[in-house]
């Protein structure tokens, strides 16, 4: 519902904005360069799904190799001792506990298909112990923070537009997503722990959130200390040394638990095609509406104001360029998903507002639309401080994001 209102606007604005422009300035390039877009973002947004097709056959093949070794199961039991005292609500042996383990560990391997099943089950689980059905939880409030806070430890989809973009390392953002994303969650974790008066002074909590702490400051401190070409070279060597070690390492613990990891890669390379094939429409109807957008001014207009803000207060103002990606994250998906290829369409990929826009759209997730559906499945009305958990995870993602942008590239 939300994207619907978003891409009727789009077409709105556009429209009067060109309106104004022909009528006031005499612009009668405005309309046929409007049209233009139209047919441009279509091609546009045809062939990146197109290009999709191989690289998200690959990864989910992959993917799938590792859910049917166990290593999803694993992560869940690694993660256990921390869950436990984030959730002290639910009794330690609930079922609920299994699948908000298994939701989780899926979203940061990047098993979308299968975190979203996982997530509804643990929200059912979680329903049958609230005492009011149509009020939140506390434990289903942490739970939607940690998945609005996009945790993710393989950035797949975003490394593959930048390839189908041009880029001339695809997987240079790998690092700055994987560290930006980490601050967004570690906010999520402690605003709502505040909410909630969760001690976060306890001894694993404090071991675990505080070692990953000094972790990532080691990581930022080491390149910190690195010139601008070294620093890309190396975020971007580690980047693939990584996600070739996960790769290897995927198929090692698929032999090793005796998986058919042939037939598992076809299954998950199927879903992957399947999944390129159903984006088209979405991607071709959300790319139409920004070119209208920015072929008829109004995002000039918008950018341009937001700019004149900035400049006022004294700040640069690179990182403004990448903006619109950030605002359109916590209503869209894949509208945040059609401005990130804009912007690199429009910039290049390999720009500063380019990246930047890829940090900003791995850094959270689509915060109202992940409340909307999973309270919506276990018909909650009254979210509490969710919302308000959910978008302060946001804004520390987009400040993290913009802040690592800057120290890398």
């Amino acid at each position: 519902m939300v994207l619907n209102y978003i891409w009727i606007a789009f077409f709105a604005v556009a429209f009067v904005v060109a309106l104004v422009r022909l009528l006031f300035l005499g612009d009668l390039e405005v309309f046929p360069a409007m049209m233009n877009s139209t047919f441009d973002s279509s091609k546009t947004a045809f062939e990146i799904s197109l290009g999709l097709t191989g690289v998200l056959s690959l990864w989910l093949g992959i993917m799938k190799i590792g859910e049917r070794g166990g290593l999803v199961n694993a992560l869940a039991r690694f993660l256990s001792p921390v869950f436990v005292r984030l959730f002290p609500d639910i009794p330690k042996n609930h079922p609920a506990m299994g699948s908000i383990f298994m939701n989780i560990a899926a979203n940061m391997l990047g098993l979308d298909n299968a975190a979203t099943p996982l997530g509804l089950k643990a929200m059912e689980q979680m329903q049958e112990l609230n005492p009011k059905k149509d009020t939140a939880t506390n434990p289903m409030i942490m739970f939607l923070v940690l998945n609005t806070s996009g945790l993710t430890l393989i950035p797949v989809s975003i490394m593959t537009y930048r390839a189908q973009m041009g880029a001339s390392q695809p997987t240079d953002v790998f690092i700055p997503i994987l560290l930006a994303t980490f601050f967004a969650t570690l906010a999520g974790i402690v605003i709502t722990s505040l909410y909630q008066r969760i001690n976060l002074l306890n001894r694993t909590l404090l071991l675990t959130l505080g070692g990953a702490c000094v972790a990532v400051a080691g990581i930022i401190w080491g390149f910190s200390q690195l010139d601008g070409a070294t620093m890309n070279a190396v975020s971007t060597s580690v980047a693939t040394i990584l996600l070739m070690a996960i790769i290897t390492g995927f198929i090692l613990m698929g032999l090793f638990k005796r998986v058919n990891v042939y037939d598992a890669f076809i299954e998950g390379a199927k879903e992957g095609f399947q999944t390129a094939v159903r984006i088209i429409p979405y991607l071709v109807a959300i790319l139409v509406g920004i070119g209208v957008f920015r072929a008829s001014g109004a995002m000039d207009m918008l950018i341009g104001g937001i700019k004149w803000c900035i400049e006022t207060c004294g700040f640069d103002t690179g990182f403004v360029d990448a903006l619109p990606t950030a605002l359109m994250k916590p209503l869209s998906g894949s509208g945040a998903r059609g401005l990130m290829v804009d912007t690199m369409k429009t910039f290049g990929a390999d720009s500063f507002a380019g990246r930047l826009s890829c940090l900003f759209q791995g850094s959270t997730d689509t915060t109202f639309y992940i409340l909307a559906v999973y309270f919506g499945s276990v018909s909650v009305k009254y979210t509490r401080h969710a919302v308000a958990c959910g978008l302060l995870a946001d804004l520390a993602g987009v400040i993290a994001a913009i802040s690592i942008c800057y120290l890398f590239f």
